[in-house]
């Protein structure tokens, strides 16, 4: 595809990527399969290797997780908890060990041991002890904060209270997967059909739902279980050599480890393992997806580092999915955020795997064109550990004889507008934009969510509810909703549910939130492909809201000025943010919706950017053949210190590092007067 087309692309992906992301990680209800979301994925991914400048902070691709649901209290990771690379096949499992010996330096000879652990399918807990003793337990959330959920994780008994043993550090960060065994999930699910309750669809969301309980003693009720296999940072002190040695060490502590964990002394035995597990998988008590090989050697883990949101030592190899066949009842359309039309499959409930699964999504109408998909089919489905599964195809031989071709509509099922379908994107979108009641709700819920607005006491619910009555219809409607209340003939302290106090509480709530950060406020306005990361990328380049919008207002009078050139110039804003940004601005509807706004509320300078480092803001270019690291270690350890390594010198670059034989990057250093650098004097510099 060419660069537009990969553009539109790329920004459906990120779309449709967030979309479950927030799903699976906040709300513990995914829509799509695990096979349906690596494959939603890989596409983004192929897209960013031929397009390497639509990788942004906040794409899907350079993150893991999702912001933090309401309910409880943050906890900050001291370590980043990442997620993993995925890999589907033994090929891209010999290119990991070749990237891993390529990284270090070292010949494909050269065996590197290797622990092979059954990728258990549950939730990812960390907990901290200090002086032995549990003092914490946090889920994942967005990786870098998560929810306490500590008097939750008191209540399972496979974690200690008190570490055993010796050998035990000041503190100490442990991490692993908590989950449910399937009898006890099939045995739950008993329980809640019995009592008229939604039943869980699988192991793995029984387990998160009943840990993110806001009374313990229900997911004290609830039978769940723990397996230990990480740590946010071992201390220099324990004197452990590899991750072999460290897993030992956690069993003496009085954790569980798998079973079924092995080191591996070579590349040969990966290949075995793999087969090993996959044949006990349907035998095991637990759901398990895959199976995570970790490099061996801690000296050898910490060399190779990570990148945006996963180890370089350690890879997941995910199962092939199971399958079944079912029958298709209907197909409903949905509209989301965005306006985008998706077709979503309702099926007659099937069992595939333990778990029961009754909805697809289609992803589009070229889609369900391509696979002749119609109501009334018997459709192929398969499941790779989640809730709802892939439709992989038809069998015609069982379709009914009065089937029908299934007709995408032209129009929105929500609000009647038109549905169009823009060239290079795959999905309709309704034009009705805030007049369409299913897409105003949820930009309204976006501006007032938990990084944006904030705004206490204000759900999705009360949102669609003042929607439909009138009550509020864009973002400035919300800060004159007292004001509007007192003259209405049904205020809202008069409605039912409501009361003078509620409606009282939830006005000086708004109140509070006259005043925000630039950060924050740009993020609010929801302009796509603008997420937390660039927003504050954003917020801290042009520092005010004044000079930020006059900017963007300026950037859209020509493709080519000065303004247009400082945004694509920000690290991380490439030539498809600018023109999402750009089309913003020149909406004239958004701007009629800023200026409501800018009379009802102050928005606050960015704060100044700390140094953390010597290097921090500065770019870096390495050429020539490096002997004291790989390229690679140089690149990553430059990021580590908050520096962008780039891969071309020009006026904006602030260090060339040369190894041996630096070639013309060198040359164009020297003409453009950039500080050029040994491995040294790079050295020197950084441990500054």
């Amino acid at each position: 595809m060419d660069k537009a087309q990969a553009v539109k692309k790329h920004k459906e992906l990120a779309a449709q990527l967030n979309h479950h992301d927030k799903l699976y990680y906040q709300h513990d209800a995914p829509e799509i399969t695990d096979a349906q979301y690596d494959e939603l994925r890989l596409k983004l991914e192929e897209i960013e290797r031929e397009y390497p400048e639509l990788v942004t902070p906040d794409s899907p691709t350079q993150r893991v997780g999702t912001t933090l649901s309401t309910g409880f209290e943050k906890l900050e990771h001291k370590t980043p908890m990442l997620s993993l690379a995925n890999a589907f096949s033994d090929e891209e499992i010999t290119d990991f060990i070749s990237r891993v010996h390529k990284f270090l330096g070292i010949t494909n000879t050269q065996d590197i041991e290797i622990v092979g652990e059954p990728k258990i399918d549950g939730l990812s807990l960390s907990l901290t002890y200090v002086d032995g003793k549990l003092v914490s337990g946090a889920t994942r959330g967005d990786g870098s904060v998560g929810e306490n959920i500590t008097p939750n994780v008191k209540t399972i008994h496979d974690i200690p209270h008190h570490l055993a043993g010796s050998n035990i550090p000041t503190e100490l960060e442990i991490r692993g997967e908590i989950y449910m065994r399937k009898e006890d999930f099939n045995k739950l699910n008993e329980s809640r059909e019995k009592a008229g309750e939604k039943l869980f669809a699988n192991p793995r969301n029984s387990a998160a739902g009943s840990v993110r309980q806001l009374d313990s003693s229900i997911t004290a009720s609830r039978k769940l279980h723990f397996f230990a296999y990480a740590s946010g940072h071992l201390p220099a002190s324990l004197g452990l050599k590899t991750h072999w040695q460290f897993l030992q060490q956690l069993k003496s502590w009085g954790f569980i480890i798998n079973e079924h964990i092995k080191l591996l002394e070579n590349k040969n035995e990966i290949a075995k393992f793999y087969d090993h597990i996959n044949k006990l998988r349907s035998d095991l008590s637990y759901d398990i997806d895959g199976i995570v090989f970790k490099v061996n050697d801690l000296d050898l883990q910490k060399r190779l580092g990570f990148v945006a949101r996963s180890p370089r030592w350690a890879i997941a190899r995910k199962f092939p999915p199971e399958q079944g066949q079912t029958q298709l009842l209907k197909i409903d359309i949905q509209v989301g955020r965005t306006g985008a039309l998706t077709p979503v499959a309702h099926l007659k409930p099937i069992n595939i795997g333990g778990v029961l699964v009754s909805r697809a999504t289609l992803h589009n109408e070229d889609e369900i064109k391509r696979k002749d998909i119609r109501e009334g089919d018997t459709v192929i489905i398969q499941r790779a550990g989640d809730v709802i599964p892939q439709i992989v195809g038809v069998i015609k031989e069982k379709r009914p004889k009065d089937s029908k071709e299934f007709i995408f509509p032209d129009h929105c099922p929500a609000c009647g507008s038109l549905a169009v379908r823009n060239e290079g994107e795959v999905a309709k979108r309704c034009v009705g934009g805030l007049t369409c009641p299913e897409q105003a709700a949820l930009r309204l819920y976006h501006f007032i969510s938990k990084n944006a607005f904030d705004i206490e006491g204000l759900g999705m619910k009360h949102i669609e509810t003042f929607y439909q009555e009138g009550r509020i219809a864009s973002p400035a409607d919300l800060f004159l909703l007292k004001q509007k209340d007192e003259t209405s003939l049904t205020p809202l302290r008069a409605k039912e549910g409501w009361g003078p106090k509620s409606a009282e509480k939830l006005y000086e709530a708004i109140e509070a939130k006259r005043t925000i950060g630039l950060e924050r406020f740009i993020y609010a306005l929801g302009i796509s492909q603008i997420g937390q990361s660039n927003a504050q990328l954003l917020a801290r380049y042009y520092h005010s809201y004044e000079n930020f919008k006059r900017s963007m207002l300026e950037a859209g009078k020509s493709d080519d000025n000065q303004y247009r050139t400082e945004l694509t110039n920000i690290g991380g804003i490439g030539d498809s943010i600018a023109n999402d940004l750009v089309d913003f601005f020149l909406e004239k509807h958004n701007l009629d919706v800023l200026t409501a706004l800018e009379k009802e509320i102050t928005i606050q300078d960015a704060k100044k950017v700390r140094q953390d480092s010597s290097i921090s803001g500065k770019t870096v270019v390495f050429t020539g053949t490096l002997t004291r690291f790989t390229r690679s270690e140089a690149k990553a350890t430059a990021e580590s210190l908050g520096a962008h390594a780039s891969g071309s010198v020009s006026a904006k670059t602030d260090y060339v590092v040369c190894g041996t034989d630096p070639g013309s990057k060198a040359t164009k250093a020297r003409e453009l007067g950039v500080t050029i650098l040994n491995e040294g004097e790079w050295l020197e510099l950084i441990s500054k």
